[in-house]
């Protein structure tokens, strides 16, 4: 078995590298969207040209970042959404909500203080971990079907 897994959320931590990095060995691949937070707010105007308005702007670079996400989380198995402490991550809500609407095995990763406000979010996932290191042994287990150490 093998797992093509999209991790997708806030982009100002290393969570992603925790992640992949703890998965060496499994026969995971994983893809997450674009984390240059430049280029990802910039790429609408830098391809189809500049706007006045910020509104234009921000919708120019939200639809282009749409194609690479849809296809992300269409062909992943598993979507890890990240919320994170510093940032309300808006796409990081609807990404969740996308991959449990196309019925993907939907891992959600906060901290507890986020328990409250992301009840729905987690309630649509099949787990909800607090920690990195806990996805990877999510992964690990329906890889191998075994326990952490």
């Amino acid at each position: 078995m093998s797992l093509n897994v999209y991790l997708s959320g806030e982009i100002h931590t290393d969570w992603r590298e925790q992640i992949t990095e703890g998965a060496k060995g499994l026969d995971v691949v994983f893809n997450n969207p674009v984390t240059d937070h430049d280029a990802s707010d910039d790429c609408g105007v830098a391809i189809l040209g500049a706007e006045d308005q910020k509104y234009w702007h921000d919708h120019k670079g939200a639809m282009v970042n749409a194609i690479r996400t849809r296809k992300g989380i269409a062909d992943a198995d598993v979507v890890v959404v990240r919320f994170g402490e510093k940032y309300k991550q808006w796409n990081a809500a609807f990404d969740a909500g996308y991959a449990a609407a196309l019925g993907k095995s939907l891992i959600v990763l906060h901290g507890p203080e986020h328990q409250h406000p992301l009840k729905e979010v987690d309630a649509a996932a099949l787990a909800v971990a607090e920690e990195p290191s806990q996805v990877v042994e999510i992964l690990r287990y329906v890889l191998t079907s075994k326990l952490p150490a």
